[in-house]
């Protein structure tokens, strides 16, 4: 698959795409990332790309041919190199949030080119015209598009086959459905007893079965008390079974989830 990003920045990409686990997918070719500059598609000696807004107001806004160049100079790249037509995703705060299930279909995707807006925004009609998917992290405003763009190509990247020690290992991640969209487990390692604080007994009875319903129970009490919307979501579902809803009972008993 291959992922074109239109940032003002490149120079943020090169430490994330050689550093950690993930660059495996980024060296191998698993995950393509290609970098383009708008500055090298804007005319005149300072390479303008953002004017001030129409209607005044504070900041500047990005300018639409920019943009515009630049996304026509990947789609012609991408078609002399064979790579499919890719859809264009800006990072917005107006976009849908970013989950799980977004992780996976992009990384089963060919791709997509992600725009990392600066300044104010995009002039609109770029975005009308050009944007098919607009993406958030959340309820907060970054200076750029660029920490977005990293968090969606790491995520991806990592599902790629290879690209981490354990083939297994994300299928324990939190909000994966093969934990039924629970938050993971808390986890220990060595040694047994650290400053006075010993890891919990079942860890190291050998048995699988009761580590393996201790875990699951972990696993619903951390997401009830944390975000006991997913556990809501997995009831509806009907991932729980018996002795799930007889352990959240418990819990309810004794406590209040947090809101």
């Amino acid at each position: 698959m291959r992922f074109d990003v239109i940032t003002l920045f490149p120079e943020l990409f090169a430490p994330f795409l050689t550093s950690g686990v993930t660059r495996r997918a980024y060296e191998s070719g698993l995950v393509e990332v290609k970098l383009w500059n708008p500055r090298d598609f804007a005319d005149g000696n300072y390479r303008r790309v953002d004017d001030r807004p129409f209607g005044g107001g504070p900041g500047m806004v990005m300018l639409a041919e920019p943009l515009t160049l630049c996304l026509e100079g990947i789609a012609s790249n991408r078609s002399a190199c064979g790579a499919p037509d890719a859809p264009t995703i800006l990072f917005s705060p107006v976009g849908k949030a970013l989950d799980h299930a977004g992780v996976e279909r992009w990384s089963d995707s060919d791709g997509a080119v992600l725009i990392c807006g600066r300044y104010e925004g995009l002039d609109q009609r770029f975005i009308d015209t050009y944007v098919d998917y607009q993406i958030s992290l959340g309820d907060f405003v970054l200076s750029g598009g660029e920490i977005a763009a990293m968090a969606l190509l790491d995520a991806v990247a990592r599902l790629q086959p290879g690209v981490l020690n354990d083939e297994g290992s994300h299928q324990f991640d939190s909000f994966n459905p093969a934990l039924d969209g629970l938050l993971d487990c808390p986890h220990y390692t060595r040694p047994e007893a650290w400053r006075g604080k010993p890891v919990p007994p079942i860890l190291l009875s050998g048995n699988h079965a009761h580590i393996e319903r201790w875990r699951r129970d972990q696993r619903l009490a951390l997401t009830w008390q944390q975000r006991p919307e997913l556990v809501r979501k997995a009831r509806q579902a009907g991932h729980l079974n018996a002795n799930d809803e007889a352990f959240l009972a418990n819990l309810a008993a004794k406590s209040e989830p947090r809101d």
